[in-house]
């Protein structure tokens, strides 16, 4: 595995086989989310710009199983931001990363997801979403002592979907998070998941400055009206493009 595929890379151990000769990859565009500060990490996103091509949720999910990233979109409006979310296994109403990977290549002020609308915005480096905590899957926030500690954890069983997290500094908001599915779908663990870092920001009721995985950037910040903005760095790398 190299420094840059996450669990869900196709290659690395993560999603369904794919048969031999079969191009899977083709007009997929893969994304990396939630960047840390010098470019690397990030949670690889496969994109499929045009979804009207796969209109059928059963080959959706056929296709999201053979990538095998940690959630794959599908993009039906691009002009109107509208998406559809499936993890390898099932389909969401919402998902953070994938919103924000979708905000960043569509470029457009809002996502229309079966959850709700999201706002979106760039500024400068980050790009923004802005989601209500009830349409966030259910997570298991769970609180250690240290960021040693979090840093230490070993996968655990499967089940359930536990986002572990310490202080690295409270007082400047500082996290140190990783994230475990527990889906039992080939993605042991999300290197960077946006979900859960806007349940830990509603919880905690202030802005989050998250280092999750092996080195991801998640920023999150309690906005107006019950929204959670959650902010990340996208990145397209020329080696991670498959099809026209």
């Amino acid at each position: 595995m190299t420094e840059e595929q996450g669990p869900g890379t196709p290659g690395a151990g993560g999603g369904a086989d794919v048969p031999a000769g079969a191009d899977v990859h083709a007009g997929v565009d893969v994304l990396r989310v939630f960047c840390g500060p010098d470019g690397r990490y990030g949670n690889e996103l496969g994109v499929v710009r045009d979804g009207g091509r796969m209109p059928a949720r059963e080959a959706r999910q056929e296709l999201a199983g053979k990538l095998g990233f940690s959630e794959t979109v599908f993009v039906d409006d691009p002009e109107r931001g509208h998406i559809d979310i499936y993890t390898p296994t099932t389909r969401l109403p919402f998902a953070g990363y994938p919103c924000l990977g979708a905000a960043w290549l569509l470029d457009v002020p809002e996502l229309v997801t079966p959850a709700g609308v999201v706002e979106a915005h760039q500024d400068g480096e980050f790009t923004w979403i802005a989601a209500r905590a009830e349409w966030a899957p259910p997570r298991t926030l769970r609180a250690y002592g240290s960021a040693a500690e979090v840093e230490a954890l070993a996968v655990p069983p499967a089940g359930e979907w536990i986002y572990a997290w310490a202080w690295e500094d409270e007082a400047a908001g500082r996290v140190r998070a990783r994230g475990f599915p527990g889906r039992n779908d080939g993605i042991s663990e999300d290197e960077a998941t946006g979900a859960a870092a806007l349940l830990l920001t509603h919880r905690l009721g202030r802005a989050l400055n998250i280092t999750q995985g092996r080195g991801s950037q998640i920023i999150t910040a309690p906005g107006p009206g019950d929204l959670i903005e959650v902010g990340g760095r996208v990145a397209l790398p020329s080696h991670a493009t498959w099809g026209p």
